[in-house]
């Protein structure tokens, strides 16, 4: 483990990186030696934070969970991050593009619990009995570390990329049809860009969740009733700009749609 004043300082330019909308250098080239658990140390300072500033705690994402995201980022483990209140937006927001940095989006589902939900040895089935409903969602990608050669140790400690999120569509309980087999259509401008099917997140988006669960347990966490989830992206990161309109059509669940403004 890095020392604790070095952790410290991480999370001070990842902060003042945020204000300023910049990137700072991958912490790989920075610290040699740190670890995933530094980085997880670093995003729990980050959390920490939050909190005290009366930021309120309602969820997680989870990354990298896609063959077609391992494959964009090179990352071949799953990771998570925090997900804050005044992160979420609703269907049809204009959204303001500088807040964020690297802007780009990527298409997932929801799924938000009834019932607490913890580790060691949480299961998909576990899973699907938490969950009151699943719901169309979209993530936003916002990297304050400079992208090119980044590891997993660099991604978590940037709260997994994480900017905010846009939800909308239909919300269906979980057992009222197949979650392999939503798919979405993505749409920028108007273009097809990208299209996916939920299964592409560990064979079954519950996986997803399940595994964060798990992971949270070595952290000391839990997650809590009413806690939304982001499970994980079906489609490859689109990268966004000023002026763009994003649309997310999901067949029977519905769609989403925002612009950046």
């Amino acid at each position: 483990m890095l020392e604790p004043a070095t952790l410290t300082k991480i999370a001070d330019d990842l902060a003042q990186a945020e204000t300023d909308r910049t990137m700072i250098p991958r912490l790989t080239a920075q610290y040699a030696d740190m670890t995933v658990e530094d980085s997880y140390a670093v995003q729990a300072e980050w959390v920490r934070r939050g909190t005290e500033a009366g930021r309120r705690l309602v969820g997680r994402k989870i990354g990298l969970t896609s063959r077609v995201m391992q494959e964009a980022t090179g990352i071949t483990e799953p990771d998570y991050g925090a997900i804050f209140e005044d992160m979420i937006f609703e269907n049809g927001t204009e959204i303001e593009h500088d807040q964020f940095s690297n802007v780009r989006i990527e298409v997932e589902l929801g799924f938000v619990l009834e019932k607490g939900l913890h580790g060691p040895n949480a299961t998909i089935f576990d899973v699907l009995d938490a969950t009151k409903y699943v719901v169309p969602a979209l993530e936003i990608l916002s990297s304050r570390i400079e992208m090119e050669g980044r590891t997993i140790v660099d991604t978590i400690a940037d709260n997994a990329a994480m900017g905010g999120m846009i939800y909308g569509g239909n919300p269906v309980a979980p057992d009222s049809l197949d979650l392999r087999w939503v798919s979405a259509l993505l749409y920028r401008n108007e273009v097809l860009e990208d299209t996916g099917v939920a299964a592409a997140v560990l064979n079954h988006p519950a996986m997803g969740v399940a595994w964060l669960a798990n992971k949270l347990h070595q952290h000391g966490t839990v997650l809590e009733p009413g806690d939304i989830i982001l499970a994980g992206s079906f489609t490859k990161p689109m990268w966004v700009h000023k002026g763009d309109t994003v649309h997310a059509d999901y067949g029977e669940l519905g769609a989403i749609t925002c612009r950046f403004v």
